[in-house]
């Protein structure tokens, strides 16, 4: 776990200096160059700041280990993180779009200076470089908050074509193409937003994983010896971690030791299979008794 926070951390480290510069640099040249696709791309890495510092909340947070008031851990403090972060893009994206219907109604649209361009440009390849390297470290520890501000970076490398292509075009002699550029930005926010609210919001609710994670599950159990089926299988993320509970099916000649070697087996087995395993219940079933299972 603390391996898990450190490797976080530095990145959101890297991240929050990368997007303080690259903030200032846009909303300076966006405000004074008279590009407001540039100026909304700038906003957009402004909000990039924020969600960095929450994802470094939520580290801090979800590192804590279990206590009296919260058993299972703080994992979903990353959840929690990541809602917040859906949040304030949501609340970003709608007042990009406000402020650039607002300029296009006024017909106060102006053609952006050539500086404009070499930032878009250079937007572009910082932050689709961010978005390789934070991506691949948050899949490797398997850190969703990470994940999500991975995916915020390469939103925000195609915010930056937009940018770079309503200022090229304003310059070519279509000034609306600017404003338009921005409009792209502001709703490529939104859908962002809400994608990375929902994501969080499934996992705060328990949201069941991948089938395929279920698939291997029942394929470790069903390879023991003694047991006959498997039922009821439930896994629920916590941060980074799984609880699962399972009723295993074995022989009703099977003694109580017996059972009990089995469900400690599956447990060994399943913890195995993957690091983030936090908790493995196994309930055994002896075969026939079907009145107490749920399905």
């Amino acid at each position: 776990m603390d391996s898990r926070y450190k490797v976080s951390q530095k990145i959101s480290i890297i991240t929050l200096i990368s997007n303080l510069i690259l903030t200032g640099v846009k909303v300076v040249i966006g405000f004074y160059f008279h590009s407001q696709a540039l100026l909304a791309d700038g906003l957009h890495s402004a909000s990039d700041v924020v969600s960095t510092v929450i994802v470094m909340i939520g580290n801090v947070i979800a590192k804590e280990p279990p206590d009296e008031d919260h058993p299972y851990g703080h994992g979903k403090a990353e959840a929690i993180a990541t809602k917040i972060l859906g949040i304030s893009l949501i609340i970003g994206g709608f007042g990009i779009l406000k402020e650039t219907i607002t300029l296009i109604i006024a017909n106060q649209i102006t053609v952006p200076g050539t500086l404009v361009l070499w930032a878009a440009l250079g937007s572009i390849v910082i932050k689709e470089m961010m978005y390789q390297y934070t991506y691949r470290v948050g899949k490797k520890v398997n850190h969703q908050a990470l994940i999500a501000d991975a995916i915020h970076h390469r939103t925000d490398a195609f915010s930056s074509i937009a940018a770079l292509i309503g200022a090229g075009g304003a310059r070519f002699g279509y000034p609306i193409l600017d404003p338009i550029a921005g409009l792209i930005v502001a709703l490529f926010i939104l859908k962002t937003g809400i994608e990375i609210f929902q994501d969080a919001a499934n996992e705060l609710m328990d949201a069941a994983p991948k089938q395929e994670v279920f698939d291997e599950i029942f394929e470790i159990i069903k390879s023991i010896d003694d047991v006959i089926g498997v039922e009821n299988l439930k896994i629920r993320s916590h941060g980074p971690n799984y609880f699962i509970d399972v009723r295993v099916i074995v022989d009703n000649q099977l003694s109580v030791i017996e059972g009990h070697e089995v469900a400690v087996q599956v447990r060994s087995e399943i913890k195995q299979w993957n690091n983030n395993i936090q908790e493995v219940l196994v309930h055994i079933d002896p075969e026939g008794i079907k009145e107490n299972h749920i399905h």
